[in-house]
């Protein structure tokens, strides 16, 4: 790598670190806003791009329609991006709640099944019920989700 090269690459980290710096503040009160909830803030920091609908649905005791219809609306606005997965689609969330000072409840430890990509399916049970946080144990090393 050449001098100029090196000056540019320089430059750049540096202009990347004020942008990050100055979007901040903006970034987390957009997520404040959007992640209303307790439940919306855990699927959220869970949605790393390998876990699917389904197993975020039963961490956190919805619908996999319902977390579905989440990553839909917060990849309209930025916070999350699409990841294939297989025939489907995953979304990786942009931004770690905790790097900006935003409370995560207590997240769950649920057991990693194998599991296909996420598919669209019509919601069958009620937010409000479903499996406790407690009852889940924590994913075993080297198992993946699909």
């Amino acid at each position: 790598m050449n001098s100029q090269s090196q000056e540019q690459t320089a430059l750049l980290r540096e202009i990347l670190k004020w942008i990050k710096f100055a979007g901040m503040k903006e970034v987390k009160g957009v997520l404040k806003s959007v992640l209303d909830t307790d439940q919306k803030k855990i699927i959220y920091q869970l949605s790393d791009g390998e876990n699917s609908s389904r197993w975020l649905a039963k961490a956190a005791g919805v619908s996999d329609f319902t977390v579905r219809n989440y990553w839909k609306a917060w990849a309209r606005i930025g916070i999350v991006e699409p990841i294939r997965a297989g025939t489907g689609e995953r979304y990786k969330r942009s931004f770690d709640l905790e790097d900006l000072g935003i409370e995560v409840p207590k997240l769950p430890t649920v057991s990693q099944e194998k599991e296909g990509p996420s598919e669209p399916a019509e919601p069958t049970e009620k937010e409000s019920t479903g499996p406790k946080l407690e009852e889940f144990q924590q994913p075993s090393e080297g198992k993946t989700d699909a």
